[in-house]
């Protein structure tokens, strides 16, 4: 098997496992203490810069703000933890995403499951599709840096 092959099939297995780790049964409609939520519509974006290492254990920080197509924004901060088969250090400038599944904007704040397999060398660009139970979060951004691996891990947005 060559590597480009062995990379693929731990990738897959990474993103199953992670997948079955953060299995998640949405409330049904009625069950919050008003007796109601709010329909999953609110329209929530990303944007944010980080800067990261990895050598085995995988760790970046970053700040960014999340806006609301109603009006509210909140400055968060980020962390992304993780390990693997992995190395490198980066930093992503300009990154941007978009929240899917959103009834409020504290909705977005929590750990997403993250795994991801990579490779680059100067600048590089990656996106990624990370969920948190029913809130899915779609991220793209441009960066600098060397980085090589497979990791699995958390990526973590909290009030700032």
């Amino acid at each position: 098997m060559n590597k480009q092959s062995l990379a693929a099939v731990i990738a897959v297995a990474i993103f199953a496992s992670v997948g079955c780790a953060n299995s998640y049964s949405a409330p049904a409609m009625g069950d919050s203490a008003s007796g109601m939520t709010a329909p999953a519509n609110l329209d929530c974006k990303l944007s944010f810069s980080m800067t990261g290492w990895s050598l085995i254990y995988k760790h970046a920080e970053g700040s960014g703000v999340v806006t609301c197509e109603n009006g509210m924004s909140m400055p968060v901060k980020i962390s992304v933890k993780g390990g693997g088969l992995t190395a490198g250090k980066w930093h992503v400038d300009n990154g941007h995403g978009s929240f899917t599944d959103v009834h409020q904007i504290s909705d977005v704040l929590g750990s997403y499951a993250q795994g991801s397999a990579h490779a680059g060398i100067v600048k590089s660009g990656q996106a990624q599709v990370l969920t948190k139970g029913t809130v899915s979060l779609a991220l793209a951004g441009t960066g600098q840096g060397v980085d090589l691996g497979v990791d699995v891990g958390a990526f973590t947005i909290t009030r700032r």
